[in-house]
């Protein structure tokens, strides 16, 4: 694994440290007036989801991981496991409900999520950026209200709440951003 100086650490980097692997959330730069000028990153843990804070000079070396990323097409769950389904090798894997997070509720039957790999072990998903999401629920259209901010409650066929454009009616198809978990448009 290529080693990298801690002025060459970027957000998003995947790191070895204190014998976890740690992704830089954020990276800033600092140069004081007296001594030299270090790195102050802001870790998360892959495996836990702990932070921390840590400090690297330009002579420090750090470890640098890479992910393998692997696509694969999500098939059912079962107590808390989703299975998935390698779409080259046919290969199925269980893994936990819980590395998606609140963005569970999402992931749909047949859907492909990018999963990335540390050698054997899955560390992180992602599901596609936009999703098309049924609103079950939401208060009716109502004529002439048109001001530019004004967002109303809706509940999504998937359970989730999130806030939709007045025009957005009940029995409606919209496409909802999967990170921000937010209304994108109609679908």
């Amino acid at each position: 694994m290529p080693k990298i100086n801690g002025n060459e650490i970027r957000p998003g980097n995947v790191l070895e440290h204190d014998g976890g692997l740690w992704a830089a959330v954020k990276v800033n730069h600092v140069k004081p007036g007296k001594g030299g000028a270090f790195a102050q990153v802001e870790l998360k843990n892959l495996r836990d989801g702990r932070k921390l804070n840590e400090r690297f000079r330009s002579e420090d070396k750090v470890e640098r991981v890479r992910l393998d990323q692997k696509d694969q097409q999500f098939l059912y769950e079962n107590d808390g496991m989703l299975v998935f389904m390698d779409n080259e090798t046919f290969e199925q894997i269980e893994l936990p409900a819980d590395l998606l997070g609140d963005r569970r509720p999402f992931l749909q039957d047949g859907m492909v999520a990018t999963i990335e790999y540390y050698g054997e072990e899955a560390l992180s998903m992602q599901l596609p950026q936009k999703v098309v999401c049924k609103v079950v629920e939401t208060e009716p259209v109502v004529k002439g209200q048109t001001a530019a901010n004004s967002y109303k409650p809706a509940i999504l066929d998937n359970g989730v709440r999130i806030m939709v454009p007045p025009f957005v009616g009940q029995d409606e198809d919209i496409i909802v951003h999967t990170e921000l978990m937010e209304y994108s448009e109609r679908a």
